[in-house]
């Protein structure tokens, strides 16, 4: 039975409303390049004081740079394999510099890089937090403290529920 025009022009527009994506897509590619201004800054704000720096200083110097790197990886990872999931495929024709994980990251793949990500972002945070209290002088803010400490388990707790609910639906997939 044939279908109705009606219903083809609709599931025509349904598929063709996946391009309202792109948009997102490009303002993350400005968010990257946020991160990449800011990831500068924070080098020519440490530089000059770079000879006088205890290693505790240069430790959360570089911290703070990891971080700002990780969430640019971050970007970049949901950029490419949400713009291949949802809107369209990139095409890179075999070029040798495609990552390997590009079109191969699903909605299940990505949302496990994504809290992995977060995971790793709130520990930089949160050794950042522990590393200033070995400052001389610096007191302890024990509900600040108390904060970084829940969030990161939460982040952590809710890493962990994602991966079990993805394991259990793989296993009753195969069922």
């Amino acid at each position: 039975m044939k279908k109705p025009a009606w219903e083809i022009w609709l599931e025509r527009g349904l598929f063709a409303s996946r391009w309202l994506m792109a948009p997102f897509y490009v303002g993350l590619v400005v968010a990257l390049a946020a991160l990449i201004v800011v990831f500068f800054q924070e080098l020519a704000h440490e530089l000059p004081g770079l000879l006088a720096m205890k290693p505790e200083d240069a430790i959360l110097m570089a911290l703070t740079l990891i971080d700002l790197s990780l969430a640019a990886n971050l970007l970049v990872i949901v950029i490419l394999s949400g713009y291949e999931n949802f809107v369209s495929k990139i095409d890179t024709a075999s070029h040798e510099d495609r990552p390997e994980w590009m079109g191969t990251v699903d909605f299940s793949g990505l949302k496990m890089k994504l809290i992995a990500s977060i995971v790793a972002i709130s520990a930089i945070a949160l050794l950042k937090a522990f590393l200033k209290l070995t400052e001389p002088g610096q007191t302890v803010d024990q509900v600040r403290l108390f904060w970084l400490v829940m969030v990161h388990l939460s982040f952590v707790v809710s890493g962990v529920l994602l991966a079990v609910m993805d394991w259990l639906s793989a296993k009753v997939a195969k069922h």
